[in-house]
């Protein structure tokens, strides 16, 4: 079953400027982090309840160059930085890949963990598109028993407040593209769901309680990805950027 977004990657070269940037200008704060030793790249993590953004640099780059998720994440930082990839979380992988048809292409089911600073281990599995970028997302499973996503870990992360005010949660992610049916068929062919009309252009479709929106290019230097959070208490609309990607964050009621 597909639960909704599970994370956006956010390709950067510092992740600790990046997470210390967002924290002081934007009221989000930084929570967790540490390697993937067999990706050749490193995190930090800004988390929304369950979902999170993950800011990724590189710390190995010949390793980086032959991985499946280095590779999206050198060509965002090759353009200056953004949305790599996004990925979908599901309740059972191996459920899911039985009953997607062949010709979906998913290589998986992988294994993958990164180790945190405090020497605890994060596990999960995945599976992901042959070629992936910032429109086409993976899969993946988190392991319960490890560290993160025990039900403790997650009735404290539900209840975490930011800074900016309240619990923040992560609500739509537009991607802009040249292609909007394309993009949006290779999203519906991946996971057999609904694509609907969302205003001129644009199509939408529905994962959990969050929302896919695709949507033409626009003018040059218009943001690649926009990210739409909510705080659940009044706050005063803001924006920040992320390369490509543009942050929005807006309070209850606005």
């Amino acid at each position: 079953m597909i639960l909704g977004i599970d994370h956006l990657v956010l390709a950067v070269d510092d992740p600790d400027a990046t997470v210390a940037r967002l924290e002081t200008d934007f009221g989000l704060i930084s929570a967790g982090g540490g390697r993937h030793e067999t990706l050749g790249t490193f995190n930090r993590l800004i988390w929304l309840g369950d979902t999170y953004l993950e800011l990724i640099g590189v710390f190995d780059r010949n390793v980086a160059e032959r991985s499946w998720l280095g590779e999206p994440v050198l060509a965002a930082l090759a353009m200056g930085g953004g949305l790599a990839t996004w990925a979908i979380a599901v309740d059972d992988l191996d459920a899911m890949l039985k009953w997607l048809p062949p010709d979906r292409q998913l290589v998986g089911p992988l294994d993958g963990e990164r180790r945190r600073p405090d020497g605890r281990v994060v596990r999960w599995r995945l599976a992901h598109p042959t070629v992936i970028g910032p429109t086409v997302p993976f899969l993946i499973e988190h392991d319960t028993t490890g560290a993160e996503w025990s039900q403790h870990e997650r009735a404290g992360r539900a209840a975490d407040e930011h800074p900016i005010g309240g619990r923040v949660r992560l609500a739509t992610l537009e991607l802009r593209t040249d292609a909007v049916p394309a993009a949006a068929g290779r999203l519906r062919s991946l996971l057999a769901t609904s694509v609907e009309p969302d205003g001129r252009g644009a199509v939408r479709v529905l994962l959990g309680n969050h929302a896919i929106r695709f949507t033409a290019a626009r003018a040059e230097g218009d943001p690649a990805a926009i990210v739409e959070l909510v705080s659940d208490v009044p706050i005063k609309r803001r924006a920040a950027r992320v390369g490509d990607c543009e942050i929005r964050i807006a309070g209850a009621g606005r």
